[in-house]
């Protein structure tokens, strides 16, 4: 990837905009599932982010590191270690790419965040640098969506995913290219509205699974979630774990 699709402004409001993300019961079950993957290692988090999950980790005591293309979310973590939040080492740079010294027994993407990466040569890339990182037997985890290419009535390439008093959101698919596009609409109480636009590449967890092995990792478990549910054809997400031999 390439320059920062997070500005300021999105940065500075992504905590709020994603509220819903930070309450215990969502935000606990997957550091549940990260601390017991990680063990007595460390773990590093792809396109960290404002610090939701990696601070949340190593405040259970895991040594984190992250790697964030966004300078600006990056402020905004930085921000809170200095207000008091654990210590993270955090590198600038593209999660594809972008080394950080040291072996890791766990790196993670959660999110959807590997859909950010918008060619599938860029997503095998991201796979072989989580098994550059990990150590052998270290487990590379991600969390991401089931494409809802099933919801489309024929012909449809829209279908709106939330509609509230101070939201709407609509999904627009481009089924040849593999994208789904992300239209945000969010209403202040001053009647004012903004606009936020995120492009995505959905891949099926198949494919998932061939990128893992083209980067000699085997799949070892897959929920619905992080309660570690049963991936079933109706589930709507993924949360996929692959491990690196020892």
């Amino acid at each position: 990837m390439t320059g920062d699709p997070w500005g300021p402004e999105v940065a500075r409001t992504y905590d709020e905009d994603t509220a819903d993300l930070f309450a215990p019961g969502v935000l606990g079950p997957a550091v549940d599932v990260l601390t017991d993957l990680a063990g007595t290692g460390r773990a590093l988090e792809l396109a960290i982010g404002t610090g939701r999950v990696g601070l949340t980790l190593a405040a259970r005591g895991v040594p984190v590191a992250g790697i964030e293309l966004s300078p600006h979310m990056l402020a905004e973590l930085r921000a809170k270690v200095a207000a008091g939040a654990p210590a993270v080492e955090v590198v600038e740079g593209d999660m594809a790419t972008t080394r950080v010294d040291g072996e890791f027994s766990l790196v993670y993407l959660v999110f959807n965040t590997v859909t950010n990466l918008l060619e599938q040569d860029e997503q095998v890339g991201c796979f072989l640098n989580a098994a550059r990182h990990l150590a052998p037997g270290g487990a590379f985890c991600v969390e991401t969506f089931v494409p809802e290419l099933q919801r489309l009535l024929p012909g449809e390439s829209a279908r709106p995913f939330d509609v509230s008093p101070d939201h709407l959101g609509v999904d627009t698919y481009d089924l040849v290219a593999c994208w789904v596009t992300s239209h945000h609409v969010r209403f202040a109480p001053d009647g004012t509205a903004s606009r936020f636009t995120s492009h995505h590449r959905y891949a099926w967890p198949a494919e998932y699974d061939l990128m893992a092995r083209i980067a000699g990792l085997a799949l070892e478990s897959r929920w619905s979630g992080w309660d570690r549910s049963e991936f079933t054809a109706a589930s709507r997400s993924h949360v996929s774990v692959w491990r690196k031999e020892p």
